[in-house]
């Protein structure tokens, strides 16, 4: 059986908490600074919360320090992760590779290299015990750039989304012992991670800084070159969300590891309904690596969550990703229009149909008021067509369900005798301690009832009791004296939990040679430490980072594998496309059919 890790993301500790009793392996989250998701701050106490509870579940916790970096920033980033590091983060996810450098040189006191580029260097002291994960928006999409991380020693990669199957078991088959990382659901960035520059380029918020503006999600026109529309205010750039739950074994088969949900800036119903979910699929086929088992009270639907449609990307060659009619989520489809009445419709469906469930159509949003029989009464005149296809974006009962707590414990076995209890948990931890009364039970029988249906309360603790097996007559105690017991040990049980969890180590890190010579802003180098990291690796870096300098000629503000030629039926078509935004702003369109990716590139 394969062994997967379900790793889900988390905006704050509430919902990094929820995501942990919904059943993940694994939570990441940003820190106080330096993520890709500047809007999720949390802070130092607030992690190490998360940590605590995370690790008594045998699930561990990620901290995203993503973005590139100033000169400035660099030392205080080297500091947060020592801080990670000393209140047991399990692993940090870097983009930035002044930051990698700097964590190569803590890491390691030697940091060996064929050909040393500063020999005799003092090196910082040495010691990091956390774990390095080079990010996605590291542009990790062929196999030289995976196996070059490999090489230097870094303990996870994390895989562009536009990857297929092959593509990730060629890399898997290359780097056997390297964990991959997939993403598996959520929005997708139309442009390949870490190399998007449009928001940077039109209004000064840098997506590899953070602070996306997600232009991507606005209406454009598409236009010839000689200014024929071809579409006009369309979303363009718009991509359905991402659902490879069909693909999970196959993706495992193929060298996946860490199966990762999209979404640190989403709600946490949200991120309940998606994880619950991705548990229950992935648990058909593979061994669940953290520990303890999740009792819902609701049934996981990912349709019911945020979502702009679903699409399963490239993972089996190139499918309809796009969704040119609206960012916003259409949720589930519920049927179509049978009847339009003067303040009501009536709707084809099998689905039951509440107040206050938000309804949507094409762009366009509305409340139900009421319902009667099967007249829906929305709370404002919309102008609906018998046939059209209605969708439930809020489902409020649904909603209502996902807001009830959500309960992860630990399965206990519990082996009594005469003289002493002993509790063995799921990881084969146990604690045994002393039955104190010597006073022999009037009646043995009831007796051991007794204690068997006291100790079965285990509540809101952490532990379920997966069996109870008494070996001889249990002497007489109250059930206030059992009742005490089971607390403490159960408290004991945990202690000895939290205090056997190992934290995976970071194994030594070196430099090694690129696979390339030169490199372009596209290598997003922001300071001196990322600089000095290539040249060390054989590499001159020809230009720094756009938003050190945006260079004076035409250049790509973004490649991506969605091709609007595509979406459009014009394939074969000699003519030149351009997007036009609202403000008459035009950006030039390319397209490498021979590598079937698209460009979207300055007007210069």
């Amino acid at each position: 059986m394969n062994r997967t890790e379900l790793l889900a993301p988390a905006k704050d500790k509430e919902t990094a908490l929820a995501a942990i009793d919904c059943g993940a392996d694994a939570v990441y989250i940003g820190a106080s600074a330096f993520g890709a998701r500047r809007n999720a701050p949390n802070s130092l106490e607030d992690i190490k919360a998360v940590v605590d509870y995370a690790h008594k579940f045998r699930a561990k916790v990620f901290v995203t320090v993503n973005t590139i970096l100033t000169d400035s920033e660099l030392n205080d980033a080297v500091e947060l992760v020592k801080k990670l590091d000393e209140i047991g983060v399990d692993a940090v996810i870097v983009q930035d590779m002044g930051l990698l450098n700097k964590l190569i040189e803590l890491q390691s006191p030697a940091a060996p290299h064929p050909n040393p580029p500063h020999p005799g260097r003092e090196y910082a002291e040495p010691g990091l015990n956390i774990q390095i994960h080079m990010s996605t928006q590291c542009d990790n999409r062929e196999l030289e750039k995976v196996s070059f991380f490999n090489e230097i020693g870094v303990s996870r990669v994390v895989l562009a989304r536009e990857l297929s199957l092959d593509k990730i078991k060629q890399i898997h088959d290359a780097n056997p012992d390297l964990e991959l990382e997939a993403f598996v659901h959520g929005a997708l960035c139309v442009s390949y991670s870490g190399q998007c520059y449009l928001s940077r380029y039109i209004g000064g918020r840098s997506a590899n800084r953070g602070e996306c503006a997600q232009p991507c999600r606005k209406k454009y026109s598409v236009e010839t070159a000689g200014g024929k529309v071809i579409a006009k205010d369309i979303h363009a750039l718009c991509l359905k969300d991402f659902n490879a739950s069909q693909y999970l074994e196959a993706m495992s088969d193929n060298g996946v590891f860490s199966f990762k949900i999209e979404g640190r800036l989403k709600d946490t119903g949200y991120v309940k309904n998606i994880t619950a979910y991705y548990r229950h699929e992935l648990d058909k086929f593979s061994e669940k690596i953290s520990s303890g088992k999740s009792f819902y009270p609701f049934e996981p639907n990912p349709e019911k969550s945020f979502n702009r449609g679903f699409t399963d990307y490239f993972l089996e060659g190139r499918k309809d990703c796009f969704n040119f009619i609206s960012p916003k989520s259409r949720g589930e489809s519920l049927g179509t229009v049978s009847e339009v009445g003067r303040d009501y419709f009536v709707l084809k469906t099998d689905k039951t149909v509440n107040a206050q469930d938000g309804l949507c159509f094409e762009d366009k949003g509305f409340l139900v008021n009421k319902v009667e029989g099967n007249r829906i009464y929305p709370n404002k005149p919309v102008e609906l067509k018998s046939g059209m296809e209605i969708f439930r974006n809020l489902d409020s009962e649904f909603e209502k369900q996902l807001s009830l707590p959500v309960k992860r414990q630990i399965g206990v076995t519990i082996f009594v005798d005469s003289n002493s209890i002993t509790l063995l948990d799921e990881d084969n931890v146990s604690i045994t301690a002393s039955l104190t009364s010597n006073e022999p039970a009037k009646n043995p029988e009831k007796m051991n009832e007794t204690f068997v249906k006291q100790f079965s309360k285990t509540g809101e603790s952490d532990f379920y009791i997966e069996d109870i097996k008494i070996a001889s007559d249990i002497p007489f105690m109250p059930v206030s004296a059992i009742n005490q017991l089971r607390r403490e040990l159960f408290e004991q049980l945990m202690s000895e939990r939290l205090q056997s969890y190992k934290r995976e180590q970071q194994k030594p890190m070196k430099y090694t040679d690129y696979y390339k010579k030169e490199l372009d802003y596209r290598a997003n180098v922001h300071n001196r430490a990322a600089k000095e990291f290539y040249e060390n690796c054989g590499v001159c870096v020809g230009e720094m980072s756009l938003e050190t300098k945006l260079p004076e000629r035409r250049i790509e503000l973004m490649r991506t594998k969605h091709c609007i030629k595509y979406a459009l039926n014009k394939c074969k078509s000699p003519e030149k496309l351009v997007l036009r935004d609202e403000h008459g702003q035009v950006y030039p369109l390319g397209f490498d059919c021979k590598n079937c990716e698209m460009t979207v590139n300055t007007n210069v």
